[in-house]
């Protein structure tokens, strides 16, 4: 690689050179942390410079005789097509500018000699192919870049809708203008400043060839703003085609487009997205999955990675991934997350895995639909139903391990890879059972079997719990036709002392209960505390007392959620709905005025038989 490294002053830097912003450049994103930083810099060695020669007249004999110089960093260039374009720096180099501007006005506030002016005015624009423009060339922000040269509006009626570039153009605009009129008060420092900002402030600029770009890219970080992996990843790619070809095929705009409606979701979600589809369709293991949670962009281009990505110097290769691969999997993340964020009536089960922070599931779906897959929307809906029903299976049994689940996601990812939904059931059944047998260390021949559910409730966490009842009383208001009391997320999340839902215990802590089991403690606990004989009840205040009466307790069951209230006759009294449903799913549901273990067990396999339909 050839690199041509030029020690220049900011009067060289903007003299002659119209320097252009690549596609795959991000925005002008430096926020006033980065600007301070800067301008603290700079004004530091200049503040002590001008205390030991501030009785010196402002020129350029006394700032190159007496003044030292001052390194400011470094930045990239490469030429195609006779432009010249920034590879990196632009940060910076958009933010000498905007100080540029405040400095020339700020010469105009103080009537300075007009060649004094014209003399930053240059550096700000000049003549390139018999054309005034801006050296640093921003094509979208260029009217905001007149607005604040021109200094005729006020900063809030400069329109800065183009692009976020425009937006921090004006903001940090505003903080430079705000710190120069602090600093620079009088005439005489204001000059000198000039002069030691145009002849004394040094940045290197290193010349390399297009071929390079991408790798260069990677390398150098612009000074306080570190590149995420997305835009280091852009520049990776973009960097290998042709400049007419970027152009004419749009593909900056694709990218930003995904870009932008991915991280509108969640910030950075573009890279979640990047390492869910390397997971999906590379990562056998979780062990192999790891190399993609930090710098996934560096691990697409290992020697072993472009074996099979090929994106290495390869332009061909590149153009088809955005077009097709990057195309196809980001508009199918697009469509899981909607789904994710709120309920979706044609994906319910990828929301109602977001109650359980079921994120994996987005590795699974991409790896099960392929380019253009015809299958697309019911391997959604059935990945996310069988993540759930696996993961509630294994609860629900006391085999849930969270660190064997997700090396199991893994090993379903390579076998679902690109296949056909016929075979994801049986997949998830294999790994399910497997599990099963490994915790039980006998036969599994179905994935939810009584004698591993029958004590289930204690060994549960709350929060399972509380979305385990919420699911049996999705069931209800379903088959009821009745609309939910209160919303599923609420039911799974609110756990507020007014508004949240807790654990309610059926058996109360009181000596009549105990005797029923012989006044085992332990015994009484692990009997009170299975899923049978407990319910979910909004608000702490609406829990009954440790030793209240069954009798009493049913009486503040009513008008509840609608398993409690299975409990109490008049819920059976001329309910036809609720004898269909009975007779539908042969359910023995019915109420009870006392309860004790006969009653306990007869809920405990009654929510056994609701678990198999509602988990099929």
């Amino acid at each position: 690689m050839d690199i041509a490294p030029d020690k220049q002053n900011i009067d060289r830097v903007f003299s002659n050179t119209t320097y252009h912003i690549d596609f795959y450049q991000r925005d002008y994103k430096w926020t006033s942390e980065p600007v301070l930083r800067l301008l603290d810099d700079v004004f530091f060695m200049f503040n002590q410079e001008y205390e030991k020669y501030s009785s010196l007249e402002p020129s350029t004999e006394t700032i190159m005789a007496k003044y030292s110089w001052y390194y400011l960093n470094t930045y990239v260039t490469n030429i195609i097509d006779g432009k010249v374009y920034v590879v990196d720096g632009q940060q910076r180099l958009t933010t000498l500018t905007i100080l540029l501007i405040k400095l020339h006005n700020k010469a105009k506030e103080l009537e300075c000699d007009s060649d004094f002016t014209e003399w930053i005015n240059s550096k700000i624009t000049g003549f390139s192919g018999g054309k005034r423009s801006y050296w640093m060339n921003h094509e979208k922000s260029i009217e905001v870049l007149k607005d604040l040269f021109e200094n005729k509006k006020e900063h809030k009626e400069i329109d800065t809708s183009a692009s976020i570039t425009s937006v921090n153009l004006v903001a940090n605009y505003g903080t430079i203008s705000k710190y120069i009129d602090e600093q620079l008060s009088d005439k005489h420092r204001f000059q000198t400043f000039v002069y030691f900002f145009l002849y004394r402030l040094v940045l290197i600029n290193l010349a390399v060839e297009q071929t390079e770009v991408p790798m260069v890219f990677e390398v150098i970080n612009d000074r306080g703003v570190r590149l995420k992996p997305y835009e280091i990843l852009k520049g990776k790619l973009l960097g290998q085609i042709d400049k007419l070809e970027l152009a004419k095929f749009n593909y900056n705009h694709l990218w930003e487009s995904r870009v932008n409606q991915l991280n509108n979701f969640k910030e950075d979600e573009i890279d979640t997205f990047f390492r869910y589809y390397l997971k999906a369709k590379y990562s056998n293991s979780r062990k192999e999955g790891t190399l993609f949670d930090g710098d996934y962009h560096r691990e697409m281009f290992t020697n072993k990675m472009n074996e099979t990505l090929q994106l290495n110097h390869n332009s061909a290769a590149v153009k088809n991934f955005l077009d097709t691969t990057f195309t196809y999997y980001s508009s199918l993340y697009i469509k899981v997350f909607n789904a994710y964020k709120k309920q979706d009536k044609q994906f319910p089960s990828v929301f109602i895995n977001k109650l359980n922070e079921m994120d994996g599931q987005f590795m699974l779906i991409l790896s099960s639909c392929k380019i253009n897959d015809p299958q697309e929307d019911a391997k959604i809906e059935k990945v996310a139903y069988e993540i759930d029903r696996m993961f509630s299976f294994l609860q629900l049994q006391n085999s849930y391990d969270s660190n064997a689940f997700y090396e199991l996601l893994y090993k379903i990812s390579e076998e679902i890879r690109d296949g056909n939904i016929e075979t994801i059931r049986t997949v998830f059944d294999k790994y399910l059972f497997a599990e099963l047998e490994k915790r039980r260390n006998s036969l599994v021949t179905d994935g939810l079997q009584y004698a591993f559910f029958r004590n289930t409730g204690i060994n549960l966490n709350t929060r399972f719990k509380r979305y385990y009842f919420a699911r049996i009383e999705q069931f209800f208001s379903e088959n009821l036709n009745l609309g939910m009391k209160h919303n599923i997320e609420d039911l799974v999340s609110k756990t507020g002392s007014k508004t949240g839902f807790h654990i309610e215990h059926i058996l109360s802590h009181n000596e009549e209960n105990k005797t029923l089991f012989n006044n085992d403690l332990d015994l009484f606990e692990q009997e009170r505390n299975r899923l049978g004989g407990i319910l979910l009840l909004k608000g702490r205040d609406n829990i009954s007392s440790n030793n209240e009466p069954y009798s009493d307790k049913l009486k503040s069951y009513a008008n509840t959620l609608y398993w409690n209230e299975t409990l109490r006759e008049d819920t059976y009294k001329s309910k036809l709905d609720m004898k269909d449903l009975k007779s539908k799913y042969d359910l023995d549901l019915k109420p009870f005025n006392q309860f004790g273990k006969e009653e306990l067990e007869t809920r405990q396999k009654t929510l056994f038989e609701l678990t198999k339909i509602i988990w099929n």
